[in-house]
């Protein structure tokens, strides 16, 4: 278990990190400010933890300084900010990682994983983790073993979960929160709608903020989602260089 602390005024923006720590079973969250002078005293006083999660921008001292204070008393320290710029200034006291607001879970969860590799096994190999069961809501909640790399989509329907893979479709009684913590951390999975999760790999074409899935899905983009999708879109988008 890795203990974390968080560090931020705005109320909304732990209240998120929060429930993204919940998702992770190994993240233990011992303690959170909205008041950088009060975790200054505290955290310095205080036993060293694992991870410090801390805002940038914050009234009576900037995260950078506080950092420059407390960067003893934790492992690994992630900076979160919605200013790009202060990039460079939290390297400068040794960050291990900035997330950049609004960042999704599914980012939290990678940056985590990078963080705390998951090494399992004597020879420190991790051991194959390719698929897992669910209960068929149609075929009397039989266990159905569905690998990772057939899954195309995972859709929610209320109490339910559409698991879509290139054959068929097992509706499963979970909530895609359940299921995000499955897929997230594992590559080629995106998040750019509330009710869909996405395999990469499946993606058949993308129009405006419109994907279509191999299958016939169609995914529209959502709103707090469009930064990342851009992201992802400019990411993996060819580009000739035209001869001048």
């Amino acid at each position: 278990m890795y203990k974390c602390i968080i560090v931020d005024d705005e109320p909304h923006a732990v209240a998120g990190l929060k429930r993204y720590i919940d998702s992770v079973p190994q993240l233990q969250l011992v303690k959170s400010y909205t008041d950088p002078l009060k975790a200054l005293i505290e955290i310095t006083a205080g036993e060293p933890v694992d991870l410090i999660l801390m805002d940038v921008d914050m009234p009576g001292i900037t995260g950078i300084e506080l950092a420059k204070e407390v960067r003893q008393k934790t492992d690994k320290l992630v900076f979160t900010t919605a200013h790009r710029q202060y990039a460079f200034d939290a390297y400068e006291v040794e960050a291990d990682a900035f997330l950049l607001k609004p960042y999704s879970q599914g980012k939290f969860i990678v940056i985590f994983n990078k963080l705390f590799p998951q090494k399992t096994g004597d020879g420190g190999l991790t051991i194959a983790d390719d698929f897992m069961f669910i209960k068929s809501k149609e075929e009397n909640l039989r266990l159905i073993k569905v690998n990772y790399g057939d899954i195309v989509a995972v859709e929610s329907k209320m109490n339910y979960v559409q698991v879509h893979t290139r054959d068929k479709s097992f509706l499963t009684y979970s909530t895609l929160g359940e299921i995000a913590k499955k897929l997230l951390p594992r590559e080629g999975f995106l998040q750019f709608q509330r009710s869909f999760i996405i395999a990469q790999e499946y993606i058949e074409y993308i129009e405006g903020n419109t994907i279509k899935m191999v299958t016939g899905t169609k995914i529209t983009v959502g709103d707090y989602y469009k930064k990342y999708f851009n992201e992802f879109v400019d990411d993996k988008l060819f580009r000739a260089k035209r001869k001048g």
